[in-house]
């Protein structure tokens, strides 16, 4: 018998099914009260160790619509994980004795991953530290798909705090994957960062543009933009010149707020990006919609809430309708005809040395009791691999394998026919031999 389905990423969808929970928002959406007998009797807990309002409430909002009930944990600091309790031993406790289903925010990268590897219910990911967050990403691609009747080669600038911004980060990769345009606008110093380009274009083929944005006026006045395409490379250069791709018009502005609570020290946003009706005067926003994942400061300015253009209070209200559908559908409530998730990714553990992952704050770090370190291969030449649970890049000079008990640069050739599970990441040669590898001249044994 097969466990749970969880949604610990965008990427656990087809976008099949994508298409179909919108279908399924669509209709619940038409008249929310009418669907309090799909289901009964059921619960969910929330789990927030981070504050949430939108998210927290609506999935609330959506599960009692459904006409099930609640259970909520909304200030985790003052639960027994204040004592000490493993957030492995908390969902084990929660899911199947307390509740059916388990929607977790949780501040460090990772986390969603490591419950559901310990959850007997379905786990919702509603955002884990700086990494995803994809029912926002859920909500997000809804409202411009109602909006637009189509995401697939629309043009979407994602302005602001585009380094810290799990949102950001799932968003840019959906948008990717059906296809749409991504124009970054970030504030300075706080660029998407490589992890995230890296992956964009090893996954989906997107290619990284230098943009020309004057057209777009202030609103990019003092950045470095970027336009990100799943076009070709000789498509784009029909279209490009030495200021880079030219940006004429674009469908919809995702703002996002400075994202301060994962900032460091010395890193200042006095200047932050700001959206107002000077802003949007410009011919190439004419026609588009400005949205904003909520909460927000001063990066768009009140006087835009009356523009038609702007719809993120409605993009906050449609989050209820579309986690309605995500709540039915991983319940087993709701019939599905689509294709389901994307091919699994293999994961390694790392059997020698210290945790490679680089992020202090990923799950690997935080939570040592019961998070084994582990990684996933990004390419094979050049050699890149990934932490498994935080997606972010495992820095390395030099790699052993376990079979041969010797040690190689990088960039070696031979490490390409070794077996990913035989593959050790040293970040230089003295590791290497604290670890007891050979370099390959003093090895018994060739490379594979």
């Amino acid at each position: 018998m097969s466990g749970p389905r969880h949604l610990v990423s965008i990427d656990d969808l087809s976008l099949a099914e994508i298409r179909e929970l919108f279908e399924r928002a669509q209709e619940f959406a038409r008249d929310p009260r009418a669907w309090a007998s799909l289901c009964p009797g059921l619960i969910s807990a929330s789990l927030f160790y981070e504050p949430s309002t939108r998210t927290r409430l609506s999935f609330e909002s959506a599960m009692l619509r459904l006409g099930g009930g609640v259970v909520t944990a909304a200030d985790m600091s003052q639960s027994s994980a204040s004592k000490g309790e493993s957030l492995a031993d908390t969902v084990r406790v929660v899911g199947g004795s307390y509740s059916d289903i388990i929607v977790l925010r949780h501040p460090s990268e990772g986390a969603a991953r490591l419950a559901a590897s310990y959850s007997s219910v379905p786990v919702i990911n509603a955002g884990d530290g700086s990494h995803e967050h994809p029912t926002q990403t859920l909500c997000d691609l809804y409202n411009l798909w109602v909006e637009h009747g189509r995401i697939e080669g629309i043009d979407v600038v994602l302005a602001g705090d585009l380094r810290y911004s799990r949102t950001i980060h799932s968003f840019a990769y959906a948008l990717a994957r059906f296809g749409a345009n991504i124009i970054c606008v970030p504030q300075a110093g706080f660029e998407m960062p490589e992890y995230v380009l890296q992956r964009l274009r090893e996954e989906f083929g997107v290619e990284p543009q230098r943009a020309d944005a004057t057209r777009l006026g202030s609103l990019a006045a003092a950045s470095d933009a970027m336009y990100l395409t799943p076009q070709k490379p000789h498509q784009l250069s029909l279209f490009t010149d030495a200021r880079g791709w030219q940006v004429d018009r674009v469908d919809a502005v995702y703002m996002t707020r400075p994202q301060t609570e994962r900032h460091g020290a010395g890193e200042s946003t006095s200047e932050y990006l700001r959206l107002g009706k000077r802003a949007m005067a410009e011919e190439s926003l004419r026609d588009a919609v400005v949205m904003h994942p909520l909460p927000r400061r001063d990066e768009i300015s009140e006087e835009m809430d009356g523009d038609p253009r702007s719809i993120y209070f409605k993009q906050a209200a449609r989050g209820v309708p579309i986690r309605m559908a995500i709540l039915g559908t991983l319940l087993g409530r709701l019939d599905s005809n689509a294709e389901s998730g994307a091919a699994p990714v293999q994961r390694y553990p790392v059997k020698i040395g210290d945790n490679p992952c680089p992020n202090s704050t990923c799950i690997s770090h935080t939570e040592t009791r019961h998070v084994s370190p582990s990684y996933q291969l990004a390419s094979r030449s050049p050699l890149r691999a990934h932490c498994a649970w935080c997606s972010q890049e495992l820095p390395f000079t030099h790699v052993a394998c376990t079979s041969t008990g010797h040690y190689h640069l990088a960039s070696a050739p031979c490490l390409r026919r070794v077996r990913p599970d035989h593959l050790v990441f040293m970040r230089d040669e003295g590791q290497a031999r604290e670890l007891g590898f050979e370099p390959p001249q003093r090895a018994a044994r060739t490379c594979p």
